[in-house]
């Protein structure tokens, strides 16, 4: 009975010893994640405070701006609208998460309650707020949340649609974000506005106001589908962001190919344009080349220059036949020794038979 009741001692006293670990372990787990710690609460225009923060992803870029109408439980009303964007800071984390910079203190363009707004630019979205308060800046209350219905993403958003022929020549690209939703509120939600952004790179997205006509009733559903178009020749990995309520509901990526008919209709033009200016050019100097008395342009070549180079062509009479060709006198040969009268080297004789002038021989008789 006693090794017994050693035994249940020994193992109360490991699970006293082990309380506080497990404790502490829980406490950083649920500490886990983005945060944003200010050097100080308070600070005027013009100043300057240094931001730091842990639990990022490592080397991750951030982007650090000083937002109006924002609490850390809202976000920040309107978007970037609302922040300081001329006076932003850009961070690149560590390979532990962790950050410290130190940025301008800035009046945003709407009032104040103020926070500093630390989000990732690259990757995966996350986000952190700080409360900061600006000296000298206007308050004003934050609008009151709506109560009643409350819109919530039911199915991971997609956009359909496809590139034509005239979007590879230049079009501007469109899709149709297509996405289901539904009424977790307690009252019914009549012709909600959703605002849909396209954002290119680094840049802020670039918002729209699109209305959805109809009601959506307490604990209902809806498929909405929402159009979405570019801007001409645009192409790239583009982000099409969905917004409702101040709230960011969805974010889909979207490769954008290069119309490369543009591409093909520039080659074109440079390889067409000069060679007609060349034509054009040559016709005009064809034109106003000065031309030669008495003879007729032809492709270069004169009428009476090819004329005067073929023999018997020159002094031709339409009609009149050509004479048949004459021997040829060599210039070696004399009048004398010309072999056509070779043999005839006396006086001519006629040599026949019957010519009374030409002896005769007798025979013996």
């Amino acid at each position: 009975m006693n090794g017994k009741v050693r035994t249940a001692a020994l193992l109360a006293v490991f699970a006293l010893l082990l309380l506080p670990l497990t404790a502490g372990t829980a406490g950083t787990a649920a500490a886990d994640g983005p945060s944003v710690r200010l050097s100080t609460a308070q600070a005027g225009t013009g100043g300057s405070l240094t931001v730091s923060g842990s639990g990022w992803r490592s080397h991750a870029l951030l982007m650090i701006l000083v937002c109006g109408r924002s609490t850390p439980s809202r976000g920040v009303l309107g978007g970037t609208n609302s922040c300081a964007n001329g006076d932003g800071r850009a961070v690149t984390t560590d390979a532990k998460g962790s950050f410290s910079r130190k940025v301008p203190v800035a009046e945003p363009p709407v009032p104040c309650p103020c926070v500093v707004h630390v989000a990732t630019v690259e990757g995966a979205k996350a986000q952190a707020d700080a409360v900061l308060k600006v000296a000298g800046h206007a308050v004003e209350p934050l609008p009151a949340q709506p109560s009643g219905g409350r819109l919530s993403i039911l199915t991971d958003p997609r956009l359909d649609g496809a590139d034509g022929l005239l979007t590879w020549f230049g079009a501007p690209p469109s899709r149709t974000l297509v996405f289901t939703v539904g009424n977790v509120g307690t009252s019914p939600i009549r012709n909600p506005v959703f605002q849909v952004g396209t954002s290119h790179g680094v840049f802020a997205p670039q918002w729209e106001d699109q209305e959805w006509r109809g009601t959506l009733g307490s604990g209902k559903k809806a498929r909405i589908r929402l159009p979405v178009e570019l801007a001409a020749g645009a192409h790239g990995d583009y982000t099409v962001s969905l917004k409702y309520g101040g709230k960011v509901l969805a974010e889909q990526p979207w490769g954008v190919g290069r119309p490369w008919g543009v591409t093909l209709f520039w080659v074109l033009v440079c390889l067409v344009v000069p060679a007609a200016l060349f034509r054009a050019g040559m016709a005009i100097v064809d034109r106003v080349r000065p031309r030669r008395a008495g003879g007729l342009r032809h492709r270069g070549l004169r009428l009476p220059e090819l004329a005067l180079r073929l023999p018997g062509l020159g002094n031709q009479k339409p009609g009149a036949h050509a004479a048949p060709p004459t021997a040829p006198t060599l210039p070696w040969f004399t009048p004398d020794s010309d072999p056509h009268t070779a043999g005839r080297l006396s006086a001519p004789h006629d040599d026949s038979p019957t010519s009374p002038t030409t002896p005769t021989r007798k025979g013996t008789t």
